[in-house]
């Protein structure tokens, strides 16, 4: 009953700040901003569309393309039906509610989890996606302390008993510290400590998305990684050169290995969340790859 109340007035206090998709059955939250070439963001794992706005990223791009950013299933006001959704899963998905929107050709940022998204989706539909732009991600598999510490509550029956009971109050403990750690070594801006909704994070639904997402990462990139090489679209990657989070040599580095025709911007001193910490340098690069795309 608490954790139903702290969800109620999380959600009175951050209404929905856009409009709504329905796409197989998924109720999509979405925001648009702007006019010119479509640009696509991507939010990663426990975040939602509030990631791209606080930053103040959306309004600056604005200025020139016409933005879209989605929630994806089971973060901010999107819903989550009960399957297993693999980045393919999500590729599949963004095409369609963007089909609907009028969308034919777009460019794709992604940042952390949502670059398995942006990478399927060029996969997937290589005549859709202009150009990738890939921040902070994670591509090849690694052991990540974070799968086991965040997944319980993905557990059928025994997870969702303890999203509606225990995790919600593990999680608001948990959460300043989490937060603190993807900024590291740089510290966590006032506009996100002020801005961000971070209620919204712990409600039941997307506590699940978060633990699903976390189970997935490493079966997805397995998956994923065996056709790197199919991508001969424009992809620029670009991280913080002291990621927390993700290590950059083994990530980023290795990918840009991978695909000669990429190009690696990696930002010195900065962590994970590079477009709260560095925007200049993020649409920097969306710019420059538009420029190449239209090539």
């Amino acid at each position: 009953m608490y954790n139903r109340r702290q969800t109620q007035e999380a959600e009175r206090r951050n209404p929905p700040v856009g409009k709504f998709l329905n796409v197989d059955g998924v109720r999509l939250h979405y925001i648009e901003r702007g006019h010119g070439d479509p640009l696509v963001l991507i939010h990663g794992n426990g975040t939602m569309v509030q990631d791209f706005t606080v930053s103040g990223l959306v309004d600056r791009l604005a200025e020139r393309y016409r933005v879209i950013v989605i929630d994806r299933p089971g973060y901010g006001y999107s819903s989550r039906p009960r399957q297993l959704w693999t980045p393919r899963a999500h590729a599949t998905l963004f095409q369609k509610a963007l089909g609907q929107l009028g969308v034919e050709r777009a460019m794709i940022y992604g940042h952390s989890w949502g670059t398995l998204v942006a990478v399927a989706l060029a996969l997937e539909f290589p005549s859709f996606v202009r150009g990738l732009v890939l921040g902070s991600g994670y591509y090849y598999p690694t052991l990540r302390a974070d799968t086991v510490l965040l997944s319980p509550p993905a557990i059928p029956v025994i997870g969702d008993a303890m999203r509606y009971t225990i995790s919600p109050l593990l999680a608001r403990t948990m959460l300043p510290g989490m937060i603190k750690r993807v900024f590291q070594p740089a510290a966590v801006p006032e506009r996100f400590e002020k801005r961000f909704p971070k209620a919204l994070m712990l409600r039941p639904l997307q506590l699940r998305a978060a633990a699903e997402d976390a189970a997935l990462m490493v079966p997805s990139v397995m998956e994923l990684e065996r056709h790197y090489r199919e991508l001969t679209l424009p992809v620029t990657i670009i991280t913080g050169a002291d990621d927390q989070i993700v290590d950059v040599g083994r990530q980023s580095g290795r990918l840009h290995r991978e695909l000669p025709h990429s190009e690696l911007t990696a930002l010195p001193g900065l962590g994970h969340m590079i477009h709260h910490l560095a925007p200049d340098a993020v649409i920097r690069e969306i710019d420059r790859l538009a420029q190449k795309s239209k090539a």
